[in-house]
């Protein structure tokens, strides 16, 4: 038996420091090679479980270095199986491609050169030179992974899978129905949490062996003031729990909104031709308070309402935030924009004007808490009248800490986001002046 492996078995059994040390004494050809064994630069969270394991989720901050687990796996499968057939699937080919394959911590870059795969896009295959290969599919086409079989499988941010018409729990389905290559086919799902359809039911499983991670667990990695930067941007926001702590975000009782539903309304691009296009606006009461809401919604000739932009800013001067409704207006072509005029009253319009917002202003006045008015507008996800056209992760997070008939529970002091939406999803559905809505007989 050769000594190298021993001598990587006690390589391996030593601290980072007196690793780093051992390495400084090499030459550069051995520092070269050395470099491309992931178990000796690996955390012991990002390593395969020691177990017999059969679909293993890592979820996981923003940061954690799930891609370059991912990777690392699949490089390791290949080269430990020549006759292995692998599936990698992205929310979209794009996002396979980009992340999985040609990213930064991508497949093409933690391979040595001389064991690198072959990549063939317009056949979207990895071919590597003892034969394993991997193809790449797009989890909003779930029909694509009807029918071929593999012995492997990497799945990519599964909680950004398209919801609709269950498209992510289709594509999954039929991914495992096709798991019947080799001895002992396995899947590998990295994400970040969001409280999903699929990503719940794997939570629930008792054949999934999870790993779970925060941002800061990979801190030598990032750039030093990276999580320094976000945990001032969004302290302990829900946005910061999720996509820097890796927790997973459940329901609040009573709310409005559910996660389930506003997953239910997203879709990839608006699907129908503009009939009217509103920007909702939530003015702050003032410079150094609340956020001020705008949100951009349209109203398609299906008679569904699409949340199209959210150009919500912070800690905004009256110039500063009349500035972002014209130039969102402008951006999205916009026909009117409905402002609220509690927070101002007629210096609402004024502050627009001179802004050379020229469009038509409707200031609106409440009367009602904002749970009471927001409840019709939640009534409209339910019967599938709204979409959201992209993720918009602070607006959503507002959206579900409205509760019925009590105080709002979402991150921050006001929900101001969602205040802007509620008002243009009125102005467009439940106002006087919408459209009638044309169905096809």
């Amino acid at each position: 038996m050769s000594s190298k492996p021993r001598l990587l078995e006690c390589l391996l059994a030593q601290p980072m420091a007196q690793r780093l040390a051992a390495l400084a004494v090499l030459t550069g050809a051995e520092r070269a090679e050395l470099r491309h064994h992931w178990e000796l630069w690996a955390r012991p969270e990002q390593l395969p479980p020691q177990d017999d394991w059969r679909i293993w989720l890592v979820m996981a901050g923003r940061g954690f270095g799930k891609t370059r687990l991912g990777a690392e796996w699949v490089r390791r499968v290949a080269a430990d199986n020549p006759d292995a057939r692998i599936a990698l699937v992205g929310a979209s080919l794009g996002d396979a491609r980009a992340v999985m394959v040609e990213g930064e911590s991508g497949i093409l870059a933690c391979s040595p050169p001389r064991r690198r795969p072959r990549f063939e896009p317009s056949l979207r295959r990895l071919v590597w030179p003892n034969g394993a290969q991997a193809t790449l599919y797009s989890a909003g086409e779930p029909e694509s992974l009807r029918g071929p079989q593999h012995s492997h499988a990497w799945c990519d941010e599964i909680a950004k899978w398209d919801n609709a018409a269950q498209r992510a729990e289709q594509g999954w389905n039929n991914l495992l129905l096709g798991m019947r290559l080799g001895e002992n086919p396995q899947a590998l799902a990295t994400t970040t949490p969001r409280a999903v359809p699929l990503l719940m039911q794997l939570l629930d499983q008792e054949d999934v062996t999870i790993t779970r991670g925060r941002t800061q667990d990979n801190l030598s990695n990032l750039p030093a003031r990276f999580l320094k930067d976000m945990r001032r941007s969004f302290g302990r926001s829900a946005l910061a729990r999720q996509e820097l702590d890796g927790e997973l975000l459940t329901d609040i009782e009573g709310a409005l909104w559910t996660r389930a539903m506003i997953e239910a309304a997203r879709e990839a691009c608006a699907g129908a031709e503009p009939v009217r296009t509103v920007i909702g606006v939530d003015p702050p009461a003032s410079a150094a308070g609340d956020a001020c809401g705008i949100i951009v919604a349209q109203l398609g000739d299906d008679g569904v309402a699409r949340i199209l932009a959210d150009a919500t800013v912070q800690r905004a001067s009256p110039e500063k935030w009349a500035r972002a409704v014209a130039e969102a207006a402008a951006k999205w072509r916009a026909d009117r924009v409905v402002a609220e005029a509690n927070q101002g009253g007629a210096m609402v319009e004024s502050v627009l004007r001179a802004a050379c917002v020229t469009l038509p202003i409707r200031l609106v006045h409440a009367s009602v808490g904002k749970a009471a008015r927001a409840e019709p507008v939640a009534a409209l996800y339910e019967t599938g009248r709204v979409r959201h056209v992209g993720a918009f992760p602070a607006l959503e997070d507002q959206l579900c800490g409205l509760v019925a008939g009590g105080a709002y529970q979402g991150p921050g002091r006001s929900p101001d986001r969602a205040d802007a939406a509620v008002w243009a999803l009125t102005e467009l559905m439940l106002s006087t002046r919408a459209p009638p809505r044309v169905l096809d007989l």
